[in-house]
C-alpha cells in the first residue's frame, strides 16, 4: 500500500485533485475506477471523488504495476483541484500572468497548461472561463474546447460562480460588513469577514457578489485595510520572495452546466500565504486553517 499524510499543502484539496496531481498522466477514467473499486481509503474509509481532506488524514492507495509506472511519470509543475472532460480548474500560482505579457518571461497559465495536455496527447488550446489577476493566486477555470468554453461562457455571464478568497491586509479589524461602493460608475458589492487579526494584520474572507475589475483590492483599499504586497493599491511591500500579493481564491463553487452537479473546488494556501498568516496571530491562523473549507462571509 501507498500511504500518504495529508499536510498543509493539501488541506481542503478534493481527494480527486489528490490523485490528480499524484497521477498527471492518467486517464481522467483510470482515476475514476480507482475510487470506484475501493483501491483509495482515506482514515480507512472509501471517499467519494469530492470529499475535502484535512491536515493529519491518512490517504492510501493499493499498489499495482500501472500505479506505480503511472507514479513515475512526469510531474505537471501545476497544481491541479479539478478536472474533467471540459474543465481544468488550477490552482495558479501568484505572480503568474494568465496570458502572455510583454514585459515578462512568457511563462503565464494558459501556455503553460496546454503544454500539459499535449504531453498528455490532448489537442487543443486551453480558453479561460474566469481570470485572476498576475498578482492574485487560487482558483480558475480553464476550458479544455471551443463548445466547453461557450457552455461555461454562458454560464458564468448568466449564473455567475460563488467565489470566496482570502486575503491577508493591513491593519487590525475585526467583524463582518459589506463594502458597498461604485467602481468606474458601476454599482459593486462586496462582503467580507474578519477570521484573524493582530501584530498590525488582518486575515479577511472575501465574497465578491458583483464583478468589477480589480473589486476586491479597490474595496479593500477604500476602507483603509490594502492587500498585503499590493503596491499598484497602496498595500505595503513583501518580501522579494512572495510571488504576487496576498489575495487567495480558496474556493470556487458552481452548478455545473453539462452534468448539472454542484461542485465545490478548494485550493489550498500558497506556503508563503499560510507563513503572512501566522505573522498576524500564530495560534489563530493554526485554529483558523482547519476550519477553511467552511468559513463564510455570512454571519453567523
Amino acid at each position: 500500500m501507498l500511504t500518504i499524510l495529508i499536510d498543509d499543502k493539501d488541506h481542503g484539496r478534493r481527494v480527486d485533485s489528490l490523485l490528480r496531481n499524484l497521477l498527471p498522466g492518467a486517464p481522467l477514467s483510470y482515476l475514476r475506477k480507482l475510487l470506484t473499486s475501493g483501491h483509495v481509503h482515506v482514515n480507512d474509509a472509501h471517499p467519494d471523488a469530492a470529499d475535502r481532506l484535512r491536515q493529519g488524514d491518512r490517504v492510501t492507495l493499493k499498489e499495482s504495476v500501472r500505479l506505480n509506472a503511472l507514479l513515475a511519470g512526469r510531474r505537471s509543475g501545476l497544481d491541479i483541484v479539478f478536472e474533467d472532460q471540459w474543465i481544468i480548474i488550477f490552482n495558479k500560482p501568484g505572480g503568474m500572468p494568465m496570458h502572455r505579457a510583454a514585459e515578462v518571461d512568457d511563462r503565464n497559465l494558459v501556455d503553460v497548461g496546454t503544454a500539459l495536455m499535449r504531453v498528455r496527447g490532448e489537442e487543443g488550446k486551453l480558453r479561460p472561463v474566469n481570470r485572476l489577476d498576475r498578482g492574485t493566486s487560487g482558483a480558475v477555470i480553464l476550458a479544455k474546447s471551443p463548445s466547453a468554453a461557450g457552455m461555461f461562457g454562458r454560464f458564468v455571464k448568466e449564473e455567475g460562480l460563488d467565489k470566496l478568497y482570502l486575503a491577508v491586509v493591513a491593519g487590525e479589524m475585526s467583524g463582518d460588513g459589506s463594502i458597498d461602493a461604485a467602481l468606474d460608475g458601476k454599482e459593486a458589492l462586496t462582503r467580507y469577514r474578519v477570521l484573524c487579526s493582530g501584530n498590525g494584520l488582518a486575515v479577511v474572507a472575501l465574497a465578491p457578489v458583483t464583478g468589477r475589475m480589480h473589486q476586491i483590492r479597490q474595496h479593500l483599499v477604500l476602507i483603509g485595510h490594502p492587500v498585503m504586497g499590493d503596491v499598484r493599491y497602496k498595500g505595503y511591500p513583501l518580501p522579494a520572495g512572495f510571488p504576487g500579493f496576498a489575495l487567495h481564491s480558496f474556493r470556487t463553487a458552481f452548478t455545473h452546466p453539462a452534468t448539472n452537479r454542484y461542485e465545490t473546488v478548494c485550493a489550498p494556501l500558497p506556503a508563503p500565504f499560510l507563513e503572512l498568516m501566522s505573522a498576524c496571530d500564530r495560534e489563530a491562523s493554526v485554529a483558523l486553517q482547519s476550519g477553511l473549507p467552511e468559513v463564510t462571509t455570512q454571519s453567523q
